[in-house]
C-alpha cells in the first residue's frame, strides 16, 4: 500500500497546481495584474493536505488513495469560487477547512477503527435527535428556516452533524435487527410483514423528518435524513416494501405539512412557476437557471462572470452557499459543471466500492450510508438550482461556504477512510 500513499500524494500535488491556476485566474481578473499571490494560496492548500496525508500514513496506511484527493479538489473548487465572490469569506472558509482537517486527523488518530463506534449507536442516535429538537426549540431563523444555533458567537448548523450520527446509529441498529426486519411475522394481502414493534423506527424516523419540515421549515435536512434512512434500510434488508411504505408515509405526511406550513407552500409554488414572482420569491431560481445557461460550453472564465460584479456581489442570492453551483457553471460552462458532477460520481464509485468489499455488516452499512449522504446532498442542491426538484437550501458538500458543513464532511471522509483501511488490511 506504500504505492497507494504515493499515488495519493501525487494527486494532491496535482490538486495544488490546479488551485494555484484557479486563484491566479481569479486574482488576475479582480486586480487586473499578475502576481505570485496565487502561489501562496496553492502552497497553503498543499501544506494543509500534506498534513492530512501524513496523518493517513500514520493512522490509516491502507486507506483508499483517491478519496482525499477528490475531496481536496472539490474543496479547491469551492474555495476558488468563494474567493471570487468575497476574499473575506474565503479567509473564513480557509479557517474552517483547517478546523475540519483537524477534526479529520483527530478522528483518525483517536478512534482509528470505525467498529468502536457501534457500541455507542443508541447514544449517538439519541444525540442526533437531541440536536434537531434543540434546534427546533431555540434555533435561529434565517431566510425562513430555523437551522442554526448560536454558540459563543458562532453559528452552528446541528443538522450537518446529526446526519453523521444518524448514519452510525442506523448502521449499528440495522446490523443488529436486519434478520428480524426481513422475517415475515404475518401476511397482509400476500405481503410478509415483520412484527409491529420492529416497524417502530420507520414510523419514528418519518415523524422526525416531518417535524423538521413543520417546525424548522427545512425541507433539505428532512429529505436528506429521511433519504439516508430509507437507503440504509433497503441496503440492510433488500426489501422494496420498506422503501415504498416509507415514501408513502412521507408523501402523505408531507401533504399535511404542506397544507399547514406557508413556507413549504411557497417553496413548491416557486418550484412550479418561479416566473410568477420573478422579482421576489422566484428571483433566486430564475437567476440561477439563467446563469447556468449563460455559461455555455466553456464558460466566461474564472473571475470573469458577468453575473458577479466587481465588488464580489452576485445577481444570484446566497451565491456562496445555495447558488455556488450556478456561479461555477457560469464561469466554467457545461464542461466545468459536468466536471464537478463527475468528481462526485467518482467519490460515489470509490465509496460504494469500499462498502461492497467491507468484511463486516456494520462497516458495509456505514460506508454505504456515508457515501449515499454525500451523493444525495449533492443531488438535492444541484437538483434544486436546476429546478429538477424544489430548492432545498442545503450546502454542496466540500464546495459551499459554511463551517458546519466543512467540518462534518471531513469527519464523514475520515469514517469512510477508516472502513477502507481496515478492509484493505484484512484482505491482504
Amino acid at each position: 500500500m506504500r504505492s497507494a500513499r504515493f499515488r495519493e500524494l501525487w494527486n494532491l500535488l496535482a490538486v495544488a497546481v490546479l488551485t494555484g491556476v484557479g486563484f491566479l485566474s481569479v486574482y488576475t481578473a479582480r486586480q487586473q495584474e499578475i502576481t505570485s499571490t496565487s502561489l501562496i494560496y496553492a502552497a497553503f492548500f498543499l501544506a494543509l493536505y500534506f498534513v492530512a496525508h501524513l496523518g493517513l500514513r500514520a493512522g490509516l496506511p491502507d486507506a483508499d488513495p483517491w478519496l482525499l484527493p477528490l475531496s481536496a479538489l472539490l474543496t479547491a473548487m469551492g474555495l476558488t469560487e468563494i474567493y471570487r465572490l468575497n476574499p473575506l469569506l474565503a479567509r473564513d472558509q480557509s479557517i474552517w477547512i483547517v478546523v475540519g482537517l483537524g477534526g479529520f486527523l483527530a478522528l483518525i488518530l483517536l478512534v482509528g477503527d470505525q467498529r468502536k463506534l457501534e457500541s455507542y449507536k443508541y447514544t449517538l442516535g439519541v444525540a442526533a435527535v437531541a440536536m434537531l429538537v434543540i434546534t427546533m426549540l431555540v434555533g435561529t431563523t434565517i431566510n425562513g428556516a430555523k437551522l442554526w444555533l448560536r454558540v459563543g458567537g458562532i453559528q452552528v448548523q446541528p443538522g450537518e452533524f446529526a446526519k453523521l450520527l444518524l448514519v452510525i446509529f442506523l448502521a449499528g441498529y440495522l446490523r443488529e435487527k436486519r434478520e428480524l426486519l426481513t422475517m415475515a411475522h404475518r401476511r397482509i394481502l400476500g405481503v410478509g410483514l415483520p412484527a409491529a414493534r420492529h416497524l417502530g423506527p420507520l414510523l419514528a424516523m418519518t415523524g422526525v423528518a416531518l417535524g423538521v419540515v413543520a417546525v424548522m421549515n427545512d425541507m433539505g435536512t428532512a429529505l436528506l435524513l429521511y433519504g439516508i434512512f430509507l437507503a440504509m434500510v433497503y441496503v440492510a434488508t433488500g426489501r422494496q416494501l420498506y422503501t415504498v411504505a416509507g415514501l408513502a408515509l412521507f408523501v402523505g405526511g408531507s401533504f399535511l405539512v404542506y397544507r399547514l406550513t406557508p413556507h413549504v407552500q411557497e417553496r413548491f409554488q416557486v418550484w412550479l412557476d418561479p416566473w410568477k414572482t420573478p422579482h421576489t420569491n422566484g428571483y433566486q431560481i430564475i437567476q440561477s437557471i439563467e446563469s447556468i445557461a449563460d455559461g455555455g460550453i466553456f464558460g466566461s472564465g474564472l473571475g470573469r462572470s458577468f453575473q458577479v460584479f466587481s465588488n464580489g456581489s452576485s445577481v444570484i442570492p446566497a451565491a456562496q452557499t445555495d447558488g455556488i453551483y450556478a456561479v461555477w457553471a457560469n464561469e466554467t460552462g457545461l464542461a466545468g459543471a459536468a466536471g464537478m458532477l463527475l468528481i462526485y460520481l467518482l467519490f460515489a464509485y470509490r465509496g460504494f466500492k469500499i462498502a461492497s468489499v467491507a468484511d463486516d455488516s456494520f462497516s458495509k452499512l456505514l460506508a454505504a450510508g456515508l457515501t449515499f449522504t454525500v451523493v444525495l446532498q449533492a443531488f438535492l442542491i444541484v437538483g434544486g438550482i436546476t429546478r429538477l426538484i424544489p430548492l432545498t437550501g442545503i450546502t454542496l458538500p466540500f464546495v459551499s461556504y459554511g463551517g458546519s458543513s466543512v467540518v462534518s464532511n471531513f469527519m464523514l471522509l475520515a469514517l469512510l477512510l477508516m472502513v477502507s483501511s481496515r478492509t484493505a488490511r484484512v484482505r491482504r
